[in-house]
């Protein structure tokens, strides 16, 4: 990547603490102006800040919306708005049927949909009014279709897939592209609490390559890695008997 010339100004990545998000904008860093990093842990990022010249640490917390305006105007996104913003917070609880907590699906919801609406909300309207700008946002192939023990999460995801997809049209017409980014599983301290096998693991540093390759290309989707992307995408169009009946078999066998 570092043999591609410079193409962004300046990018903000929202959920750098850690993980595909704190990888990503590292493999930005050399591509950009400056790269701005936001999360709840203003350590983490203070680390992450000290590994290159033109990384710049900003915290927020996305359920917040006094905490994301904040942070917006630290940025100048009003008069100065990063070109590339990247919204990469995620929460996974994993929910075993019958027990069900409320508040483990709105901890969900409030983190991985309703933070990204305020972001959005933020930088939109000054790309819009400058016709110009680019926005990916992380859902993941759990959004394809509802996944055993993946009831708070897939939800969200699903949401994410499909906003995109609602507000696709109109951002074009204003000059201003969206990406939807969507991780299958990849070795990161959110994935680290399961107990089941995850196939085609990836490590963060090969799924940021990725996503920053994607992101040059200017693609709508960027969804990895193929061979578990792919296969869970076509269960979209499958009648509803055959994906259970799939989900029962290979799934939920013992």
């Amino acid at each position: 990547m570092a043999d591609k010339p410079e193409r962004w100004r300046r990018a903000w990545v929202i959920g750098a603490s850690s993980g595909i998000g704190r990888e990503t904008a590292l493999k930005l860093a050399p591509l950009c102006g400056e790269v701005i990093v936001s999360a709840r842990s203003a350590g983490k990022l203070q680390e992450l800040e000290s590994l290159a010249d033109n990384i710049t640490s900003i915290p927020l917390d996305v359920t917040d919306a006094a905490s994301v305006k904040t942070a917006a105007k630290k940025i100048g996104v009003g008069s100065n708005c990063p070109d590339l913003v990247l919204i990469s917070s995620g929460l996974w609880k994993q929910v075993r049927i019958p027990g069900l907590d409320p508040a483990d699906f709105k901890a969900s919801m409030d983190v991985n949909f309703n933070g990204v609406i305020e972001v959005l909300s933020a930088v939109l309207p000054p790309m819009a009014d400058r016709q110009s700008g680019h926005v990916a946002i992380f859902a993941s192939v759990a959004g394809y279709r509802g996944l055993p023990n993946s009831a708070a999460y897939s939800p969200t995801k699903a949401a994410l897939i499909n906003l995109a997809e609602s507000i696709k049209p109109q951002l074009d017409a204003m000059g201003v592209t969206i990406s939807v980014v969507n991780p299958g599983f990849v070795d990161t301290p959110m994935t680290s609490v399961n107990k089941f096998p995850m196939p085609f693991l990836m490590e963060p540093e090969e799924a940021a390559e990725i996503i920053v390759d994607g992101l040059h290309k200017r693609k709508y989707e960027i969804a990895f890695p193929r061979r578990l992307a792919w296969p869970l995408k076509f269960t979209r169009a499958m009648p509803n008997a055959v994906y259970f009946w799939l989900v029962r078999k290979l799934v939920l066998r013992k």
